[in-house]
């Protein structure tokens, strides 16, 4: 017994005489990272100073920067980054405006076709694109487990990249990666915005986590363990804590919705420079097309349109669109199509189309079911103007799509 005390007195004398050294150990080596992090700055500042340009004025021209490593993806968030610049241009007519983009097997001048051709929207300067070698880094399909941790932190990767490449005066992140906001912002010294289309994760998922119910970021082995559900919140927890605190870091935040901003303010609490800026939606173009026109199809046909990602749970569209055609009358000449409408953004999303096509097949209805990857507008517009019914099965729609 007096041994065992003996033991334990002598190891928190071990520990105490451990603890100042360590204390001192900790501190320096805090200094020395703020000194190094200064230092990046500084060199970041210098090498700013040395390619900056001037405008006719001879005053130093702005350099805005849009994070959009998908800007040739042809969704809705690309339709915001276009317009964005667009509105920017015309009050903003002397800066520069750059997009980092992962979209290396294009060029600038066919992204920038692309963005006419998909949207009808012409940009009325030319724009800087600045090509990132790591996209792969963001991509889901790099981390089966820990998806949200590992693409965030690939965004910081993918981010410095991009700052090592031009360093702006404002950085736009448009496209939802919040951690590179601080890495803009202390390091390259930026005045930081962001536009936020659906938070990186929600107090739905949060609940839905706690709930046990299984979802396609929910995976039913996690759901049917009460264990994992409850590491797998904690995991959440501490993710969300940590997501609010670099989304904070942002000068100006810009939502799509209420939805978003009621997330965004319970988790960025940052709401004196939070605002709602609605999706720039064109409908007058749509407004235009005659109600009661000759179609130009005699079939009819039912519509979905979105880009392919999990979320937007097109298969459900299927089954149910299966379901509808086992109980429509046999032999009736008149069966509708359904016509899957949306862009694909990498390999990731052609795969998930051929499992959708695959899906098709298995239920017998591949004859009913078209899918038009990455139409151009014209095409869309006519298509949604011969569809009688519009389809959209997203859980939790943050805009209202399908109103």
């Amino acid at each position: 017994m007096a041994v065992g005390g003996l033991c334990l007195c002598s190891l928190v004398r071990l520990l105490c005489s451990l603890f100042i050294p360590g204390l001192f150990l900790s501190g320096a080596l805090c200094l020395c990272l703020v000194v190094l992090l200064w230092g990046v700055r500084l060199w970041l500042q210098q090498r700013k100073n040395q390619l900056a340009s001037t405008g006719k004025d001879g005053k130093h021209q702005l350099v805005v920067a849009f994070f959009h490593p998908y800007c040739n993806a042809g969704g809705g968030g690309e339709r915001v980054l276009w317009c964005a610049i667009r509105a920017l241009q015309k009050k903003y007519k002397d800066a520069i405006y750059v997009v980092y983009t992962g979209d290396k097997d294009v060029t600038g001048e066919q992204i920038v076709e692309s963005a006419f051709r998909r949207f009808n929207i012409k940009l009325t300067h030319p724009v800087k694109f600045v090509f990132l070698e790591k996209r792969y880094l963001v991509e889901a399909s790099l981390y089966p487990h820990f998806t949200l941790l590992g693409q965030s932190l690939g965004s910081v990767f993918l981010g410095w990249e991009a700052l090592m490449k031009c360093v702006p005066d404002v950085y736009i992140d448009s496209m939802g990666y919040a951690f590179t906001l601080p890495l803009f912002k202390y390091l390259g010294g930026c005045r930081v915005g962001c536009y936020v289309h659906y938070p990186t994760i929600s107090t739905d998922m949060l609940s839905m986590v706690r709930s046990q119910n299984a979802r396609f970021n929910n995976a039913a082995f996690i759901t049917r363990n009460p264990l994992l559900s409850k590491l797998k919140l904690v995991y959440y927890y501490l993710f969300a804590f940590v997501y609010g605190l670099v989304g904070s870091r942002s000068d100006v935040i810009m939502v799509n919705s209420s939805w978003t901003l009621n997330h965004i303010l319970s988790l960025w609490r940052a709401g004196a420079c939070t605002s709602v800026v609605y999706p720039p939606c064109d409908v007058q173009t749509f407004l235009d097309i005659p109600l009661h026109e000759k179609k130009s199809t005699t079939e009819y046909s039912i519509v979905s349109l979105g880009q392919f990602r999990p979320e937007k749970d097109h298969p459900l569209q299927i089954r149910a669109f299966a379901k509808f055609l086992e109980k429509t009358a046999l032999g009736q000449q008149s069966l509708p199509k359904l016509i899957l409408i949306g862009g694909c953004r990498n390999q990731q999303d052609e795969q998930r189309v051929n499992r959708l096509k695959k899906l098709c097949e298995e239920l017998g209805i591949d004859k009913k079911v078209e899918f038009k990857i990455n139409i151009p507008f014209e095409e869309l517009k006519q298509y949604l103007a011969d569809a009688i019914i519009g389809l959209h099965t997203m859980w939790n729609e943050h805009f209202g799509i399908a109103s």
